[in-house]
């Protein structure tokens, strides 16, 4: 009698250990986009309304290195390079089948960017509009009514 009451304590279980982990993952990356996005918008507004980028190279060193009021870098404070770092590094992402990548995918031509799940990316950054988002499978309607409901805007305070 112990051992049948033990397996449907664990059958009841282990489903929901392993829909808590991918729970997990979904807050993790949506914190993940919270905390770049506001790096994003800090970098504008200190920026001249500008957003980092236009490469993945120059959007991630704007983002983690001092900058200038033009948008130039260097690694230490000092100087003209008094503002910054908006973060520490990018973050890897936490979900999805290049969950762990740091890289990021400049698109320039979709609003918001498209995932390229096949290709070697964490994220997805559009330049133009300060739009980022992970690289991961792109979701359903409904799903996206949900994330779109929930998202951050990337709002600019305008004047002084």
């Amino acid at each position: 009698m112990v051992v049948v009451i033990i397996g449907l304590l664990a059958s009841m279980a282990i489903p929901r250990l392993s829909r808590g982990s991918s729970d997990a993952g979904g807050a993790a990356l949506d914190r993940d986009l919270t905390l770049v996005r506001y790096a994003i918008v800090h970098y504008s507004v200190e920026h001249g309304n500008k957003f980092p980028g236009p490469t993945a190279d120059e959007f991630t060193e704007q983002l983690v290195q001092y900058s200038d009021a033009t948008g130039d870098t260097n690694a230490t404070r000092g100087g003209q390079y008094v503002l910054g770092p908006y973060l520490q590094a990018i973050p890897p992402l936490p979900k999805g089948a290049n969950a762990g990548r740091t890289e990021v995918l400049i698109d320039t031509t979709n609003s918001p960017p498209k995932p390229a799940v096949a290709q070697p990316y964490g994220w997805v950054y559009n330049p133009s509009t300060g739009e980022f988002i992970g690289n991961v499978p792109s979701l359903g309607t409904a799903q996206l009514e949900e994330a779109e409901a929930e998202a951050v805007p990337l709002e600019i305070p305008q004047g002084g």
